[in-house]
């Protein structure tokens, strides 16, 4: 039997090699790197909504395939199933997806050639 860190690393490398083969990848693995802070500083169901109501199509495959990766069985979202759920529940949701977005800045770095630094430069061009 595999680990929760094994199952993840084996799904989310097959997920990202499947992204790096579209224009905009460098995106998804910026979001990679900047949803767990998201996380951090404003609570799960809202960096969650934010990447769901400002995020492109591709960072928002990114959501589709975390909610792939922890909860491959449940018809959910993630943004509904943070939303609808209890304290212990929404702890523990949050709980995998950190440990999930962990892999997926791994492989955001070592496949897809996106630092977190990166993600600095890309906020000062939509500024620019």
């Amino acid at each position: 039997m595999q680990t929760f860190d094994q199952q993840y690393s084996d799904l989310v490398r097959k997920q990202v090699l499947e992204i790096k083969k579209k224009p905009e990848y460098k995106k998804y693995g910026a979001m990679a790197h900047k949803l767990p802070i998201l996380i951090r500083t404003a609570g799960l169901t809202q960096a969650l909504a934010f990447v769901e109501s400002r995020g492109t199509e591709i960072q928002k495959q990114l959501l589709l395939d975390l909610k792939a990766t922890i909860e491959p069985g449940d018809s959910r979202t993630l943004l509904i199933h943070a939303q609808k759920s209890e304290l212990r529940e929404y702890m523990r949701l949050t709980h995998q997806v950190m440990a999930a977005l962990l892999w997926y800045k791994r492989f955001a770095q070592s496949i897809l050639g996106v630092e977190a630094s990166d993600t600095l430069l890309e906020n000062e061009d939509d500024h620019a």
